[in-house]
């Protein structure tokens, strides 16, 4: 059997091109992008950037590959929302805050008041050292069982390594919220 769209060939009973996609016997009498004939067809602005809804170029609404796409945009990312030289100003001491835990964060509010990019970083570090004490505490008080200081020193380490990953982040101009602690809904 010869492909009508692309004039490959195509073994006999196939369904659809191997090459081009194109529906082939039965499936061929569905045209007007996938839907039946008679069938009322959506509205050509549907699907967005102006193309119909099911057309080859947009796939239901999905651009295939190789289309440009909307960039993601990460919710807790907020880096764009400081000024550059903000952020290159108070790098240092939005790093002391990750640093030196508690003081750190003390230092870091008395020596930038006026910088939200040192105060923004200052919020995520309180988060974690308030999580961090949290689990201190709850380990501290249910430590005469086995399994509750073996959790507690694993969520330490896991805060640890948070704190750590939130240290890089600002050492490379980011201001993002801190993984797992951001989602604790007591700490906003």
């Amino acid at each position: 059997m010869i492909c009508p769209k692309c004039g490959s060939e195509v073994s006999e009973g196939s369904a659809f091109c191997t090459k081009c996609g194109a529906a082939l016997g039965a499936n061929a009498q569905q045209t007007n992008n996938g839907m039946p004939q008679g069938a009322p067809q959506p509205d050509a602005q549907q699907a967005g950037n102006g193309m119909p809804y099911g057309s080859q170029q947009m796939n239901n609404g999905v651009p295939p590959y190789g289309m440009p796409q909307q960039p993601y945009m990460d919710p807790k990312d907020h880096t764009a929302e400081f000024d550059p030289k903000d952020v290159s100003d108070n790098k240092v001491m939005a790093m002391l805050a990750y640093l030196m835990g508690t003081i750190g964060i003390i230092i870091a509010l008395l020596a930038s008041r006026e910088s939200p990019y040192t105060y923004f970083h200052v919020r995520q570090a309180a988060k974690i050292s308030v999580v961090t004490v949290l689990v201190g505490l709850i380990t501290a008080v249910l430590c005469w069982t086995v399994i509750v200081p073996i959790a507690g020193g694993v969520c330490v380490v896991i805060l640890l390594v948070v704190r750590i990953i939130s240290f890089f982040q600002v050492c490379s101009g980011k201001a993002k919220e801190a993984a797992i602690v951001s989602s604790f809904g007591f700490l906003k």
